[in-house]
């Protein structure tokens, strides 16, 4: 347990999932809920039956929670703002999460996950400490497909290196995986998804390839692989 208590944001686009969690915490001793900065209420404070209250100067949430039912561009865009300068950490609820999605919330600094269907009382306190700690708070499932794509990131690093100083003009697993995919009529979004690599990554992976051994088109790099027995 904390010795002070942990002043926390709540933030959602749905009222009544905001006022879920609220209801969750305002009975926690440990907690104290109070407007984010950014908004009208700036300053106040809320009290255990949920009313603002004047007083105590400028409010600064340790703690942001921010419930989302999935991760889209607006989700993505409210973590880089909570997540901005290190001052807050950020607790993350979640409905539904891709994990082509789970590195990328990561790096913007979320320090804690819970599935939506996972967030009791007893287990959202316990995130917000961890998060006020400086500390990771993941569920199981998700530790164990952040650990995959970070396998994923340390091999396609090491095959880029030995790629980069290859002697022969060929193709290495990660593009035949890539063209493989291109062959089947798959875009670029559907691929990052599949390998779990940026949609950046994939356009990288297909320009240099092209641009190595000269070819015009997806079409063409698709023609190749097969008459050169790659795919």
């Amino acid at each position: 347990m904390l010795d002070t208590r942990v002043t926390v944001t709540v933030h959602a686009s749905d009222p009544l999932g905001r006022a879920g969690v609220v209801s969750h915490l305002q009975q926690q001793p440990s907690v104290e809920i109070v407007q984010d900065q950014g908004g009208a209420a700036a300053g106040k404070r809320v009290d255990t039956t949920g009313r603002a209250q004047e007083g105590g100067g400028e409010a600064a949430g340790t703690v942001a929670i921010s419930l989302i039912d999935r991760f889209d561009d607006l989700a993505a865009a409210e973590l880089r703002r909570l997540a901005r300068g290190g001052e807050q950490r950020v607790v993350l609820i979640a409905g539904n999460l891709r994990e082509p999605d789970l590195m990328t919330i990561v790096e913007y600094g979320v320090r804690a996950i819970l599935w939506r269907h996972q967030a009791t009382p007893q287990r959202l306190v316990q995130a917000v400490q961890s998060a006020a700690r400086g500390e990771g708070d993941l569920p199981p499932d998700l530790i164990s497909k952040l650990l995959t794509q970070v396998g994923q990131l340390r091999r396609s690093a090491v095959t880029s290196a030995a790629v980069a100083w290859a002697p022969t003009v060929g193709m290495a697993p990660r593009e035949v995986d890539v063209l493989r995919l291109v062959a089947d009529g798959l875009d670029t979004r559907q691929i990052s998804e599949k390998l779990a690599y940026s949609e950046r990554t994939v356009k990288n992976v297909l320009h240099a390839l092209m641009t190595r051994l000269q070819l015009h088109n997806r079409a063409h790099a698709v023609a190749y692989a097969l008459r050169e027995g790659y795919i």
